[in-house]
């Protein structure tokens, strides 16, 4: 089978079609990031990997985070299944993953097992196309800003009657700041934004925290945004450096099974240089 990639839409998501045999085998991976960089989301629609076929997709791609079981994370709401369970309920926010890691994830590679009724969808964002579509003057205001990171604010709108315990767990977790404006080693920019985002260092709390919501509902505009209608067998990979995404919530008892490797981060989050 010829190696086919089409866009699904305008700002975002490209659809390929191949065979297992070109993936797995390495030799589109370089054409494979780029589209990863350029497009933010890549579908493989039922191309129905074995788990040991994703790992060696998966390290075509990049070096392999060791999450779960060798290298596959089970993503559930089962905590017999995954102990993080609990965790993944704030997923159904838009986020990034490890935003307190020093080299947040490359991307993530992710296979539909079981699927739920209701629910289960999964949605991203382009933040690269989101920023690129932004106002000269209104890049400018946003070239310094710094934004603190917490993972009580990643957790709080899911868990709004947290007990002590939970909420002592959250503050475990040291704050991270980072620039609003990535300034990639490729020299595009991207938003950081989430979830996570608590609040604007030197700037009043509620000032801060309203321009983060006014820049999260730009960035999730229809026209940033692909939504996946999941069928078992798909794998979806997004570009964790340049998309924010999220889950459409379902139910616990749903079964939904999602099998996830991860690529490790290649660059940290920088913003421009002072005065630049």
């Amino acid at each position: 089978m010829p190696f086919v990639a089409s866009d699904i839409s305008p700002r975002i998501g490209a659809r390929i079609e191949a065979d297992k045999a070109t993936l797995t085998s390495g030799a589109k991976a370089a054409e494979i990031r780029e589209l990863l960089e350029l497009r933010g989301v890549l579908v493989f629609p039922q191309i129905d990997f074995t788990d040991e076929e994703q790992l060696v997709f998966s390290k075509t791609l990049g070096d392999i985070v060791s999450l779960g079981e060798k290298g596959i994370y089970k993503v559930t709401l089962d905590s017999k299944v995954t102990p993080t369970a609990e965790y993944l309920r704030g997923t159904v926010l838009w986020h990034i993953d490890g935003f307190s890691d020093d080299l947040p994830a490359r991307g993530s590679i992710l296979s539909a097992r079981k699927i739920s009724a209701i629910g289960g969808q999964t949605e991203f964002s382009n933040t690269y196309a989101a920023y690129d579509d932004l106002p000269e003057a209104r890049k400018r205001e946003l070239e310094h800003v710094r934004v603190v990171h917490t993972m009580a604010a990643s957790q709080r709108d899911v868990f709004a009657n947290a007990p002590a315990e939970m909420r002592e767990r959250w503050a475990s977790y040291p704050p991270k700041v980072h620039p609003l404006v990535w300034t990639h080693q490729s020299g595009r920019k991207s938003l950081v934004l989430g979830s996570s985002a608590d609040w604007i260092e030197g700037m009043d709390e509620a000032e801060g925290r309203a321009l983060l919501a006014e820049l999260q509902q730009w960035t999730t505009q229809p026209k940033f945004v692909y939504r996946h209608e999941w069928t078992v067998g798909d794998t979806v990979i997004w570009d964790n450096c340049g998309t924010m995404h999220r889950v459409e919530p379902y139910p616990d008892d749903s079964g939904r099974m999602m099998h996830r490797t991860t690529l490790a981060g290649e660059e940290p989050i920088a913003g421009a240089a002072v005065g630049a």
